[in-house]
């Protein structure tokens, strides 16, 4: 008996360890289950949290980015608006410097001819009162002594006499003068017919400082400048062969179009071959200039008829006398502006030949500025010949008069 209880209670004994430890292990696991899920869900949380917080950050950032943008958008204008009004306030006084320069420049050329005892034309003694009033062009007319009959031929076709010379030039604003300085015999019988000639016509520019030859007219060409520019203030100055046919009109309106640029130079440009021989029509003499034999001139616009703009007028007038004159006047002029912020305009209108050439054209509608004959460097016996060329290819009278500038 005493072995048998002592058989079942360690029976009971074995089986309660047994349960005891099964009872443990299953507390242990649902222990740890349950902390999980309790150390989870504030995890959770706290991620939800962190990323709200991120997030809040992440527009605080990207709104004061845009900001940021936006203001430097902001400042970008304010300097492009900035950099507008200096350009701006640059060209203003550029302008008044040029202007100044031109005023000076008539200032100075005034003085010259009253130290030098030159007696004063008309033109040059009105300075004062032409000053008051702004041109469109002035249209300088080179002639000589010898060329009286060229003079009569241009007066009877495209250039306007007496009262309508004067209408000219209070309504339409354009100023018309044959050039002419002095002969070697100051007041001789030469200077006495150009004289009467003007107090007839009253239609000449006389230059002081200038004794006319053929192999002076680079010469000619900076007295001339430098003497119109002092005497009017244009946006244009013009110089033409006296055997040459010009429309006025068509002139102005191709200007016209080319005003608000403030160095311009205009005429149909070459760029002929330098001659070096001796002997030949437009030699050369400062030929090794230009390099090797055969080289050609820079371009410049031909001699019968070019513009420039009123910049480049009293940029001669300030520095004639440092300005380098060649042989021929059409290249001497093109040098003068190499180096210069200048804009150069070919255009071919200024080069017309004569009849069936114009005449076809003006038919087409594109009329001529002005007309001759490349062989000749003008028109052929101008004296004899201006007239059919005027009524073949000149505009008409009534073009003038309705011409808006």
């Amino acid at each position: 008996m005493s072995f048998k209880s002592k058989t079942e209670q360690s029976t009971r004994s074995f089986v309660s360890k047994k349960w005891t430890f099964l009872l443990c292990l299953s507390c242990f696991c649902a222990g740890i289950l349950f902390t999980s899920r309790m150390v989870a869900v504030p995890e959770s949380k706290a991620i939800m949290r962190t990323t709200t917080v991120e997030a809040e950050k992440l527009k605080l950032i990207s709104e004061g980015c845009n900001l940021k943008a936006k203001g430097e958008k902001h400042v970008s204008k304010d300097i492009i608006g900035e950099v507008f009004k200096t350009h701006h306030a640059i060209q203003t006084l550029d302008k008044t410097i040029s202007n100044l320069e031109m005023e000076l420049a008539a200032a100075r050329a005034a003085q010259e001819s009253l130290h030098g005892g030159s007696p004063l034309s008309e033109d040059v003694s009105s300075v004062g009162s032409s000053r008051k009033r702004k041109y469109l062009m002035v249209i300088g007319i080179n002639t000589a002594f010898s060329s009286r009959k060229r003079r009569d031929s241009v007066r009877a076709t495209w250039m306007p006499q007496g009262e309508k010379r004067k209408k000219l030039e209070d309504e339409k604003g354009i100023i018309v003068r044959f050039v002419i300085g002095h002969s070697a015999t100051s007041g001789g019988i030469l200077d006495r017919a150009i004289e009467a000639e003007d107090k007839k016509h009253g239609d000449f520019l006389r230059l002081q400082d200038h004794v006319e030859g053929y192999l002076e007219l680079s010469a000619k060409t900076k007295i001339y400048f430098a003497t119109a520019v002092a005497l009017w203030d244009a946006d244009f100055y013009a110089k033409v062969d006296d055997d040459v046919h010009v429309n006025i009109a068509t002139l102005g309106e191709t200007l016209v179009r080319h005003r608000k640029k403030p160095r311009v130079y205009i005429g149909c440009m070459k760029s002929g071959a330098v001659l070096s021989q001796k002997g030949v029509r437009y030699h050369e003499p400062e030929h090794w200039k230009f390099g090797e034999t055969g080289n050609k001139y820079f371009r410049h616009a031909t001699g019968q008829l070019y513009a420039i703009s009123k910049d480049l007028a009293s940029y001669i007038s300030i520095n004639q006398h440092v300005l380098h004159k060649y042989a021929n006047e059409d290249v001497s002029l093109g040098s003068w502006f190499i180096g210069l912020d200048v804009e150069h305009i070919d255009d071919r209108r200024l080069c017309c030949g004569t009849p069936p050439d114009c005449e076809w054209k003006a038919q087409a509608g594109n009329i001529c500025v002005a007309s001759f004959d490349w062989t000749c460097s003008g028109i052929c016996r101008s004296a004899d010949r201006i007239k059919e060329v005027h009524r073949r290819c000149g505009e008409g009278e009534n073009a003038l008069w309705s011409a808006t500038f």
